[in-house]
């Protein structure tokens, strides 16, 4: 557990993006099973058949817990899906994905500008750090209305690697003068988690992706209900 007392020197904060900033559920569940309807009728394959490649509950139209669509880049999905499709290009899939994803439907978790804008008026340091591509991170931070609120912007394919390695949350506290020990990681999964604690960073977890308490508290700092909670850990509450 990290020591109250060191919150007051948190000068910058990283987010990830789906699951974190955007609820999980409502904004990829809809996109994820139009993609395998997609992907069935264009390769003559079943789409029950790709939802079990990537644990997807076909019928509820939900991730299983342990779908590995939750922490994975678009690339590794990509390969996933090809895989259970004879013949099939996996950086075509990949390709698809990226173009397709840029257009999902968003749901963010707290209203975001108003969040984002007291969080840089506490003098924070706001980065993003995400598993899908820089194109498709910009691309949803732009239809929210919020690109510009971010001072630091990593997707997988950036140049400093993927969660749960540190890299790109490394890139950010160098880019803005900071000690790692002065960041705070935010995300939804142990991915987020694990990468925030690889490079010294203070971690914190929220409940709107798949993983629950259990999963991500010893990862965590703490867990919160959302990131709209966060000012008050800040705080001390």
């Amino acid at each position: 557990m990290t020591d109250p007392v060191r919150r007051a020197d948190i000068g910058g904060i990283i987010f990830d993006k789906d699951g974190t900033l955007f609820d999980f559920h409502t904004t990829w569940a809809d996109w994820t099973r139009d993609l395998l309807d997609a992907l069935a009728a264009e390769h003559g394959a079943s789409a029950d058949t790709l939802a079990r490649a990537v644990d997807f509950d076909l019928a509820a139209g939900r991730f299983l817990p342990s779908s590995p669509l939750i922490g994975a880049t678009s690339g590794e999905g990509a390969a996933l899906l090809a895989a259970a499709i004879p013949g099939a290009d996996a950086q075509r899939i990949e390709d698809q994905i990226r173009l397709t994803s840029a257009d999902a439907p968003l749901a963010p978790a707290v209203p975001l500008a108003p969040f984002l804008t007291g969080l840089a008026a506490r003098g924070l340091k706001l980065g993003l750090v995400t598993n899908d591509t820089e194109y498709g991170a910009r691309a949803h931070l732009g239809s929210a209305g919020v690109l510009d609120h971010f001072d630091f912007i990593a997707g997988y394919d950036t140049g400093h690697g993927a969660k749960p390695e540190a890299g790109a949350l490394l890139a950010f506290a160098k880019a803005m003068g900071m000690a790692p020990r002065d960041v705070a990681m935010v995300g939804d999964s142990t991915h987020d988690l694990i990468a925030g604690r690889a490079g010294g960073m203070h971690t914190l977890g929220v409940l709107t992706g798949i993983a629950e308490t259990p999963e991500l508290a010893p990862y965590a700092d703490a867990v919160l209900p959302d990131i709209g909670h966060i000012p008050a850990w800040l705080d001390g509450a």
